[in-house]
Protein backbone atom coordinates (compact mmCIF):
# COMPACT_ATOMS: atom_id res chain seq x y z
CA UNK A 1 0.00 0.00 0.00
CA UNK A 2 1.01 3.00 -0.80
CA UNK A 3 1.77 5.28 2.34
CA UNK A 4 -0.02 8.37 1.13
CA UNK A 5 -3.20 6.21 1.76
CA UNK A 6 -2.58 6.25 5.68
CA UNK A 7 -1.77 10.53 5.72
CA UNK A 8 -4.13 12.79 6.40
CA UNK A 9 -4.26 15.63 4.41
CA UNK A 10 -6.09 19.03 4.73
CA UNK A 11 -9.08 17.81 2.87
CA UNK A 12 -11.61 15.02 3.23
CA UNK A 13 -11.20 11.50 1.54
CA UNK A 14 -13.74 11.31 -0.37
CA UNK A 15 -13.53 8.05 -0.57
CA UNK A 16 -15.22 7.75 3.02
CA UNK A 17 -19.02 7.90 3.55
CA UNK A 18 -18.84 10.80 5.81
CA UNK A 19 -15.91 12.69 3.42
CA UNK A 20 -18.49 11.89 0.57
CA UNK A 21 -21.59 13.04 2.42
CA UNK A 22 -19.53 16.71 2.84
CA UNK A 23 -18.32 16.89 -0.23
CA UNK A 24 -21.88 16.56 -2.24
CA UNK A 25 -24.75 15.29 0.18
CA UNK A 26 -25.52 18.56 2.24
CA UNK A 27 -27.41 21.49 1.07
CA UNK A 28 -24.28 23.86 0.48
CA UNK A 29 -22.65 21.63 -2.04
CA UNK A 30 -25.89 21.21 -4.10
CA UNK A 31 -24.31 23.08 -6.61
CA UNK A 32 -20.82 21.06 -6.80
CA UNK A 33 -22.19 18.08 -7.35
CA UNK A 34 -24.41 19.67 -10.29
CA UNK A 35 -21.36 20.95 -11.64
CA UNK A 36 -20.27 17.06 -11.47
CA UNK A 37 -23.27 15.68 -12.81
CA UNK A 38 -23.48 18.26 -15.98
CA UNK A 39 -19.54 17.42 -17.19
CA UNK A 40 -20.53 13.87 -16.98
CA UNK A 41 -23.53 13.95 -18.56
CA UNK A 42 -22.32 17.00 -20.73
CA UNK A 43 -23.79 16.91 -24.36
CA UNK A 44 -26.44 14.46 -23.32
CA UNK A 45 -28.46 16.64 -20.18
CA UNK A 46 -28.06 19.65 -18.29
CA UNK A 47 -29.18 20.11 -15.09
CA UNK A 48 -30.11 23.27 -13.46
CA UNK A 49 -31.32 22.25 -10.06
CA UNK A 50 -32.06 19.29 -8.08
CA UNK A 51 -32.88 18.31 -4.84
CA UNK A 52 -31.91 15.21 -2.10
CA UNK A 53 -34.81 12.70 -1.79
CA UNK A 54 -32.56 10.82 0.56
CA UNK A 55 -30.69 12.65 3.21
CA UNK A 56 -29.63 9.17 4.98
CA UNK A 57 -27.59 6.32 3.78
CA UNK A 58 -30.43 4.00 2.61
CA UNK A 59 -28.04 0.49 2.89
CA UNK A 60 -30.40 -2.18 2.50
CA UNK A 61 -28.57 -4.45 5.13
CA UNK A 62 -25.81 -3.42 8.23
CA UNK A 63 -23.74 -5.40 6.30
CA UNK A 64 -23.82 -2.43 3.85
CA UNK A 65 -21.93 0.39 6.39
CA UNK A 66 -19.16 1.29 5.60
CA UNK A 67 -19.41 -0.23 1.96
CA UNK A 68 -22.24 2.09 0.44
CA UNK A 69 -22.33 5.50 0.47
CA UNK A 70 -25.11 7.37 -2.04
CA UNK A 71 -27.56 9.62 -3.14
CA UNK A 72 -31.02 9.73 -4.36
CA UNK A 73 -31.95 12.82 -6.42
CA UNK A 74 -34.27 14.66 -8.20
CA UNK A 75 -33.69 17.24 -11.16
CA UNK A 76 -36.06 19.90 -11.69
CA UNK A 77 -36.54 18.33 -15.04
CA UNK A 78 -37.95 14.96 -13.44
CA UNK A 79 -34.81 12.89 -13.84
CA UNK A 80 -34.14 10.62 -10.98
CA UNK A 81 -30.58 10.17 -10.22
CA UNK A 82 -28.21 7.91 -8.06
CA UNK A 83 -24.99 8.76 -7.40
CA UNK A 84 -23.16 6.27 -5.34
CA UNK A 85 -19.68 5.75 -3.90
CA UNK A 86 -18.43 2.21 -3.53
CA UNK A 87 -15.29 1.96 -1.75
CA UNK A 88 -14.21 -1.54 -2.42
CA UNK A 89 -15.44 -4.88 -4.12
CA UNK A 90 -18.29 -7.00 -3.36
CA UNK A 91 -19.29 -10.16 -4.83
CA UNK A 92 -22.76 -8.98 -7.38
CA UNK A 93 -21.64 -5.33 -7.32
CA UNK A 94 -23.06 -5.16 -10.62
CA UNK A 95 -26.16 -6.97 -9.62
CA UNK A 96 -26.73 -4.93 -6.55
CA UNK A 97 -26.50 -1.91 -8.81
CA UNK A 98 -29.52 -3.36 -11.34
CA UNK A 99 -31.34 -3.40 -8.16
CA UNK A 100 -30.95 0.23 -7.47
CA UNK A 101 -31.64 1.25 -10.68
CA UNK A 102 -34.71 -0.96 -10.52
CA UNK A 103 -36.65 0.00 -7.17
CA UNK A 104 -35.64 3.91 -8.04
CA UNK A 105 -38.05 3.01 -10.84
CA UNK A 106 -40.29 1.00 -9.41
CA UNK A 107 -40.70 3.83 -6.59
CA UNK A 108 -41.77 6.20 -9.65
CA UNK A 109 -45.15 3.94 -10.16
CA UNK A 110 -45.65 3.27 -6.87
CA UNK A 111 -45.66 6.99 -5.07
CA UNK A 112 -46.95 8.58 -8.50
CA UNK A 113 -48.74 11.45 -6.20
CA UNK A 114 -45.68 12.35 -4.11
CA UNK A 115 -43.17 12.15 -7.41
CA UNK A 116 -45.73 14.67 -9.14
CA UNK A 117 -45.58 16.77 -6.01
CA UNK A 118 -41.58 16.86 -5.91
CA UNK A 119 -41.65 17.89 -9.67
CA UNK A 120 -44.03 21.03 -8.93
CA UNK A 121 -42.34 21.55 -5.81
CA UNK A 122 -38.54 21.77 -8.10
CA UNK A 123 -40.68 24.02 -10.69
CA UNK A 124 -42.57 26.71 -8.81
CA UNK A 125 -40.11 26.59 -5.65
CA UNK A 126 -42.04 26.24 -3.04
CA UNK A 127 -43.82 23.03 -1.34
CA UNK A 128 -47.42 22.30 -2.13
CA UNK A 129 -50.41 21.62 0.51
CA UNK A 130 -52.32 18.53 0.42
CA UNK A 131 -55.48 20.23 -0.77
CA UNK A 132 -53.48 22.59 -3.15
CA UNK A 133 -52.23 19.55 -4.71
CA UNK A 134 -55.21 17.57 -5.29
CA UNK A 135 -57.29 20.30 -6.40
CA UNK A 136 -54.23 20.91 -9.79
CA UNK A 137 -54.14 16.86 -9.87
CA UNK A 138 -56.21 15.83 -12.91
CA UNK A 139 -59.29 13.72 -11.78
CA UNK A 140 -58.59 10.43 -14.43
CA UNK A 141 -55.32 9.76 -16.68
CA UNK A 142 -55.88 6.16 -19.00
CA UNK A 143 -53.90 3.03 -17.98
CA UNK A 144 -50.93 3.88 -19.64
CA UNK A 145 -49.91 6.95 -18.32
CA UNK A 146 -48.96 5.55 -14.83
CA UNK A 147 -46.40 3.70 -16.41
CA UNK A 148 -44.72 6.96 -17.64
CA UNK A 149 -41.08 6.98 -16.47
CA UNK A 150 -38.76 10.11 -15.72
CA UNK A 151 -35.25 9.17 -16.45
CA UNK A 152 -33.07 7.12 -13.77
CA UNK A 153 -29.44 7.68 -14.12
CA UNK A 154 -26.81 5.77 -11.95
CA UNK A 155 -23.73 7.35 -10.83
CA UNK A 156 -21.35 4.67 -9.82
CA UNK A 157 -18.09 6.51 -8.52
CA UNK A 158 -15.73 3.22 -7.81
CA UNK A 159 -12.37 2.78 -5.81
CA UNK A 160 -11.68 -0.45 -7.52
CA UNK A 161 -11.31 -2.59 -10.29
CA UNK A 162 -14.78 -4.72 -10.87
CA UNK A 163 -14.03 -7.74 -13.11
CA UNK A 164 -17.20 -7.76 -14.83
CA UNK A 165 -16.49 -4.53 -16.85
CA UNK A 166 -13.55 -3.42 -19.17
CA UNK A 167 -10.50 -2.51 -17.73
CA UNK A 168 -10.97 1.47 -18.39
CA UNK A 169 -12.47 4.09 -16.54
CA UNK A 170 -15.53 5.04 -17.83
CA UNK A 171 -17.97 2.41 -18.76
CA UNK A 172 -21.76 3.70 -19.79
CA UNK A 173 -24.50 1.44 -20.42
CA UNK A 174 -27.87 1.60 -21.47
CA UNK A 175 -31.03 -0.61 -22.96
CA UNK A 176 -29.74 -0.99 -26.34
CA UNK A 177 -30.94 -3.29 -29.28
CA UNK A 178 -27.80 -5.65 -28.89
CA UNK A 179 -27.47 -6.02 -32.80
CA UNK A 180 -27.98 -2.12 -34.00
CA UNK A 181 -26.94 -0.69 -31.02
CA UNK A 182 -30.33 1.46 -31.13
CA UNK A 183 -31.06 2.73 -27.71
CA UNK A 184 -34.69 0.81 -26.65
CA UNK A 185 -35.46 2.77 -23.98
CA UNK A 186 -34.06 6.10 -22.51
CA UNK A 187 -35.19 6.09 -19.22
CA UNK A 188 -32.41 3.52 -17.97
CA UNK A 189 -28.88 4.88 -17.69
CA UNK A 190 -25.44 3.54 -16.19
CA UNK A 191 -22.31 5.26 -15.77
CA UNK A 192 -19.16 3.22 -14.13
CA UNK A 193 -16.55 4.82 -13.11
CA UNK A 194 -13.63 2.71 -11.92
CA UNK A 195 -10.99 5.44 -10.27
CA UNK A 196 -7.86 3.06 -10.38
CA UNK A 197 -8.12 3.09 -14.23
CA UNK A 198 -7.58 6.56 -13.94
CA UNK A 199 -4.37 7.22 -14.53
CA UNK A 200 -3.74 11.46 -15.62
CA UNK A 201 -1.52 13.44 -14.25
CA UNK A 202 -3.32 17.39 -13.55
CA UNK A 203 -0.82 18.28 -16.36
CA UNK A 204 -2.59 16.39 -18.62
CA UNK A 205 -6.27 17.36 -17.78
CA UNK A 206 -7.39 19.63 -19.91
CA UNK A 207 -11.27 19.52 -19.47
CA UNK A 208 -12.89 20.01 -15.96
CA UNK A 209 -14.35 16.85 -16.17
CA UNK A 210 -10.94 15.55 -16.01
CA UNK A 211 -9.85 17.98 -13.21
CA UNK A 212 -13.00 17.21 -11.06
CA UNK A 213 -11.79 13.29 -11.54
CA UNK A 214 -8.48 13.80 -10.92
CA UNK A 215 -9.27 16.16 -7.70
CA UNK A 216 -11.80 13.13 -6.15
CA UNK A 217 -8.98 10.80 -6.82
CA UNK A 218 -6.15 12.59 -5.04
CA UNK A 219 -7.31 15.67 -2.95
CA UNK A 220 -6.96 13.61 0.37
CA UNK A 221 -3.46 13.56 0.07
CA UNK A 222 -3.24 17.76 -0.48
CA UNK A 223 -2.51 20.24 1.99
CA UNK A 224 -3.61 22.88 -0.27
CA UNK A 225 -5.49 22.64 -4.33
CA UNK A 226 -3.08 23.33 -6.87
CA UNK A 227 -1.89 26.15 -8.69
CA UNK A 228 -4.00 24.92 -11.72
CA UNK A 229 -6.73 24.85 -10.24
CA UNK A 230 -8.27 27.83 -10.91
CA UNK A 231 -12.10 27.28 -11.92
CA UNK A 232 -14.72 28.66 -9.36
CA UNK A 233 -15.94 25.21 -8.40
CA UNK A 234 -12.58 24.22 -6.95
CA UNK A 235 -12.28 27.00 -4.49
CA UNK A 236 -16.06 25.86 -3.46
CA UNK A 237 -14.55 22.21 -3.16
CA UNK A 238 -11.35 23.61 -1.16
CA UNK A 239 -13.88 25.48 1.36
CA UNK A 240 -16.53 22.62 1.60
CA UNK A 241 -13.83 19.86 1.90
CA UNK A 242 -11.24 21.02 4.29
CA UNK A 243 -11.18 19.34 7.58
CA UNK A 244 -10.29 22.77 9.24
CA UNK A 245 -13.90 23.99 8.30
CA UNK A 246 -15.55 20.90 9.90
CA UNK A 247 -18.04 21.08 12.85
CA UNK A 248 -16.84 19.13 16.15
CA UNK A 249 -19.61 16.62 15.32
CA UNK A 250 -18.79 16.33 11.48
CA UNK A 251 -14.89 15.82 12.36
CA UNK A 252 -15.36 13.54 15.39
CA UNK A 253 -17.30 10.94 12.49
CA UNK A 254 -14.84 11.80 9.68
CA UNK A 255 -11.96 11.06 12.08
CA UNK A 256 -13.73 6.92 12.74
CA UNK A 257 -14.53 6.95 8.99
CA UNK A 258 -10.98 7.26 8.33
CA UNK A 259 -10.04 4.68 10.81
CA UNK A 260 -12.46 2.42 9.44
CA UNK A 261 -11.17 3.53 5.40
CA UNK A 262 -7.40 2.77 6.37
CA UNK A 263 -8.97 -1.19 7.80
CA UNK A 264 -10.20 -1.43 5.30
CA UNK A 265 -7.25 -1.13 3.24
CA UNK A 266 -4.94 -3.12 5.07
CA UNK A 267 -7.48 -5.66 5.22
CA UNK A 268 -7.44 -5.79 1.47
CA UNK A 269 -3.70 -5.24 0.88
CA UNK A 270 -3.05 -7.96 3.51
CA UNK A 271 -5.46 -10.60 1.34
CA UNK A 272 -3.71 -9.47 -1.63
CA UNK A 273 -0.19 -10.22 0.26
CA UNK A 274 -1.50 -13.70 1.11
CA UNK A 275 -3.09 -14.27 -2.32
CA UNK A 276 0.56 -13.35 -3.71
CA UNK A 277 2.46 -15.72 -1.32
CA UNK A 278 0.20 -18.44 -1.25
CA UNK A 279 0.38 -18.54 -4.95
CA UNK A 280 4.52 -18.13 -5.41
CA UNK A 281 4.51 -21.24 -2.92
CA UNK A 282 2.51 -23.16 -5.51
CA UNK A 283 4.24 -21.96 -8.12
CA UNK A 284 7.74 -23.19 -6.74
CA UNK A 285 6.32 -25.98 -5.63
CA UNK A 286 4.84 -26.75 -9.47
CA UNK A 287 8.12 -25.88 -10.77
CA UNK A 288 10.34 -28.09 -8.49
CA UNK A 289 7.73 -31.18 -9.27
CA UNK A 290 8.33 -30.09 -12.76
CA UNK A 291 12.26 -29.95 -13.19
CA UNK A 292 11.69 -33.30 -11.13
CA UNK A 293 10.16 -34.90 -13.76
CA UNK A 294 11.96 -33.61 -16.42
CA UNK A 295 15.20 -34.67 -14.73
CA UNK A 296 13.78 -38.43 -14.12
CA UNK A 297 12.95 -38.43 -18.01
CA UNK A 298 16.94 -37.87 -18.94
CA UNK A 299 18.18 -40.44 -16.82
CA UNK A 300 16.11 -42.61 -18.29
CA UNK A 301 16.63 -42.10 -21.45
CA UNK A 302 20.19 -42.18 -20.58
CA UNK A 303 20.06 -45.25 -18.71
CA UNK A 304 17.77 -47.23 -22.10
CA UNK A 305 21.17 -45.71 -23.93
CA UNK A 306 23.45 -48.09 -21.41
CA UNK A 307 21.26 -50.69 -22.37
CA UNK A 308 19.26 -51.05 -19.41
CA UNK A 309 16.02 -53.00 -19.13
CA UNK A 310 12.91 -51.34 -19.06
CA UNK A 311 12.22 -52.58 -15.56
CA UNK A 312 15.74 -51.46 -13.96
CA UNK A 313 15.02 -47.94 -16.04
CA UNK A 314 11.62 -47.64 -13.38
CA UNK A 315 13.33 -49.16 -10.38
CA UNK A 316 16.12 -46.84 -10.81
CA UNK A 317 14.08 -43.77 -11.23
CA UNK A 318 11.01 -44.07 -9.47
CA UNK A 319 8.88 -44.12 -12.95
CA UNK A 320 6.74 -46.53 -13.99
CA UNK A 321 7.39 -48.87 -16.71
CA UNK A 322 4.61 -47.23 -18.60
CA UNK A 323 6.17 -44.08 -18.34
CA UNK A 324 9.79 -45.57 -18.81
CA UNK A 325 8.31 -47.16 -22.20
CA UNK A 326 7.05 -43.95 -23.34
CA UNK A 327 9.38 -41.25 -22.11
CA UNK A 328 12.58 -43.39 -23.66
CA UNK A 329 11.07 -43.62 -27.02
CA UNK A 330 9.14 -40.16 -27.65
Amino acid sequence: MDNMDLTCGHFVNPFTDIGFKIIFGQPASKELLITLLNELLAGEHRIENLIFLDKENHSDSMADAGIIYDLYCLTDTGEYIIVEMQNRFHSSFLDRTLFYMCRAIGRQVENLREKRRKERELQTGKPETEEDFLLSEPMQENYGSRYKLSTVYGIFLMNFREPGLEEKFRTDTVIADRESGKVVNPHFRQIFLQFPYFTKELKDCETLYDKLIYTLKNMQHWNRMPDALKEQVFNRLEELAAVANLSLEDRIAYDKALDRYRVSRIVEEDAREAGWKKGLAEGRAEGLAEGQAKEKVAIARNLKSLGLSTAQIAQATGLTEEEVESTVNS
